[in-house]
């Protein structure tokens, strides 16, 4: 089974499941090799990256929130070029595609990272990132350098306040696929400094406000919307699929629980195993896959503590 996550054309990307990890919530793909199966998930969606490298903030912060947190860093990378050089040979090495992040600074330097990676056989997409107050004829100005630049799908994922407007300018200029939507930024006061600190907020109150923007988008939308934002469990998932997204993406669970990241992906992927009437305790568990419950009837495997089918 696959799941096509982009328009028809000539290369059009496809997933084993329909869940990928978020831009920002999964490194470049090593932070979690050894945590969870990655063979499991549909797609790894790099950490936010800049064409030319950029220095972490100087107020850096993590701030907790009643149902969640809120996250300000600066989005500090080493730059296009550097990751290429530093993660290209893993990223050959792991089974599942590579969609690489690009911040959107300037059309020119959007358009060299597509022509930059339209080369690169580690990349299978590119993913944009647009600015939250972006203009419609903007946003379109930045889908047009990258669409010009590469041949590869071209993601592009949609800040929540500005996507009704900016939706349809990005989807004819040619993305071929919208991500809805970047985590929305806040305000909140740092209990360690008392001072108000804003930034990007991350948890599951975010899920409702995404599910009501895709909802709406999904009606005058051709392109298929990928969903972002307070995946939390399969269910969350199922929702977004049941409102109209064609995948999902999984952000700051991952931070909590990385296993529950491959349990949703297995989920959606068909992957998981029902209970059986009568199985014993030993014989089954939520996380169960096919060819563990095999290794077991055979009498060659114990069920695990972590998720590694």
């Amino acid at each position: 089974m696959s799941f096509e996550i982009t328009r028809p054309g000539k290369n059009i990307l496809s997933i084993a499941t329909p869940v990928m990890t978020a831009a920002g919530a999964f490194g470049y793909g090593d932070v979690y090799r050894d945590v969870i199966n990655i063979e499991k998930i549909g797609a790894i969606v790099t950490t936010p990256i800049t064409y030319d490298g950029w220095s972490p903030s100087r107020s850096s912060r993590v701030v907790p929130l009643d149902a969640g947190v809120l996250i300000h860093t600066g989005l500090p990378n080493p730059g296009l070029n550097k990751v290429l050089r530093r993660y290209r040979s893993m990223w050959l090495l792991l089974p599942v595609p590579i969609i690489v992040h690009i911040v959107a600074t300037t059309p020119d330097q959007i358009r060299k990272a597509a022509r930059r990676m339209d080369d690169e056989e580690s990349v299978d997409a590119m993913e944009i990132g647009l600015a939250d107050d972006i203009t419609g004829k903007d946003a379109a100005e930045f889908v047009k350098a990258a669409v010009s630049g590469t041949d590869k799908p071209v993601l592009v994922r949609l800040p929540m306040q500005d996507s009704y407007e900016i939706a349809e300018p990005c989807q004819d200029a040619g993305a071929g696929a919208l991500v809805v939507s970047a985590p929305p930024r806040g305000l909140a006061r740092d209990p360690r400094t008392g001072r108000l600190v804003r930034g990007r907020m991350y948890g599951p109150l975010v899920k409702p406000m995404v599910l009501h923007v895709i909802t709406q988008l999904v009606r005058r939308i051709t392109i298929p919307i990928i969903g972002s934002g307070g995946v939390h469990s399969p269910q969350d998932a199922r929702d977004y699929l049941e409102a109209g997204a064609r995948a999902v993406q999984v952000d700051s669970v991952t931070w909590i629980r990385p296993q529950l990241l491959e349990r949703i992906a297995r989920d959606l992927g068909g992957a998981i195993v029902t209970r059986e009437v009568g199985a014993m305790a030993d014989e089954w568990h939520p996380d169960m896959g096919d060819t563990e419950r095999q290794a077991l009837r055979r009498g060659s495997g114990t069920m695990p503590s972590l998720i590694r089918d």
